[in-house]
């Protein structure tokens, strides 16, 4: 926390204007996803589950619905990022995926070795089944290609399978984004991008989101990552209120249906932040920064990397708490709340060191083959 809490006293009391509220959320969902897998896994929840039960079972359970957070917010940042105004565009798409697959996959593979680390040192101080085994090359190459989970691989970290989706959400909306694109031939269709998005998402609550053999695919998560998609669309403040309306209608209406058909909770959350992200997603903050909002900007620009380096982390922690200290409740219990905390001090670490360099050097060598690639 320390580190945190000095980056943060030492930034400038002017800073580039936000997505506040954005922010806020991923902030919070981030910090639910560590606090779900200290729960879920590892023995410190275990031993200090007689502390606080009904705390440590709703992380254990429900904390993960976070996760519908950060799909909402893709797709509401992919909309924003790809077709601002609603218009599809002729995009090129091998070297937008190129890009985004390259902002991804460097540090992802980082803490993957980290994982494959943390998990020989817990091995010596624990046993227990969120130890992973030691990974072959294929393994490895898997997870480099973000197919572990198609190709039936073990995940190296929880939460792994989640940077593979992302990937495969953005890859598949710059190819409706470039297909559209083309279909106009420059023409102004301003239905066809929400058209089709709905349809997709329609699609996704209906039927692959139902079956989770589909969920290692972006088919399965479509609908989530539709409906940010649908709320910066329907938030344009140069739209016509009955336009306005109507994109509404389309956010809620195939929800509903979807979920009067087959009740689920995380369609439930992502349709609520959909809406809220309609309501006040586009809010900035201003030139001038206060600390707390400067606190949770922060904490949300190292989100992506506590996201990465937080399981293993909490993998040793809870080893070393299991070796090394007595297992009574309210011991386990400071170890989980030393694990939370290291998570955001190695979080910042890993962006200072690990993301922030990685994002220098590799926008030069992502750039030259993106404009050497043409329109196809």
């Amino acid at each position: 926390m320390g580190v945190v809490v000095e980056k943060i006293a030492g930034a400038k009391a002017s800073v580039p204007a936000q997505f506040g509220f954005i922010n806020l959320l991923k902030v919070i969902a981030a910090q639910l996803i560590v606090l779900h897998h200290l729960a879920f896994y590892g023995p410190m929840a275990d031993y200090a589950r007689p502390l606080m039960p009904d705390v440590i079972d709703w992380l254990g359970s429900f904390a993960r619905i976070a996760v519908q957070v950060f799909l909402v917010i893709g797709g509401f940042l992919v909309a924003k990022s790809l077709f601002p105004k609603g218009q599809p565009g002729l995009i090129n798409p091998l070297g937008t995926v190129w890009r985004r697959y390259a902002k991804l996959v460097p540090p992802f593979m980082v803490a993957m070795l980290f994982a494959v680390a943390a998990s020989a040192l817990a091995n010596r101080w624990m046993t227990h089944d969120s130890i992973s085994p030691p990974p072959d090359f294929l393994q490895l190459a898997a997870h480099a290609l973000l197919l572990q989970g198609v190709l039936g691989y073990d995940s190296l970290s929880a939460g792994a399978w989640y940077v593979a989706i992302d990937f495969q959400l953005y890859a598949v909306v710059a190819v409706l984004v470039w297909l559209c694109g083309r279909f106009s031939g420059g023409g102004l269709r301003p239905w066809l991008m929400p058209a089709v998005i709905v349809i997709g998402i329609s699609t996704s609550l209906l039927y692959f989101n139902r079956d989770p053999n589909w969920d290692d695919w972006a088919p399965y998560f479509f609908g989530s990552y539709g409906l940010g998609i649908m709320a910066w669309l329907a938030s344009d403040p140069t739209r016509r209120p009955r336009v306005v309306a109507l994109l509404v209608a389309m956010i809620v209406l195939p929800t509903l249906i979807a979920l009067a058909l087959d009740f689920r909770l995380r369609i439930a959350v992502a349709l609520a932040v959909a809406c809220v992200l309609f309501l006040f997603g586009r809010a900035r903050t201003g030139s001038y920064s206060h600390w707390g909002m400067s606190a949770i900007n922060r904490l949300a620009q190292i989100s992506y990397s506590v996201f990465l380096i937080h399981f293993p982390v909490c993998l040793v922690m809870n080893a070393a708490f299991a070796h090394f200290v007595p297992p009574e409740p309210h011991y386990q219990a400071i170890g989980m709340l030393a694990a939370w905390g290291a998570s955001l001090m190695a979080g910042a670490m890993f962006y200072r060191c690990v993301e922030l360099p990685l994002g220098r050097v590799l926008q030069s060598v992502t750039e030259a083959p993106a404009s050497r690639t043409a329109f196809i």
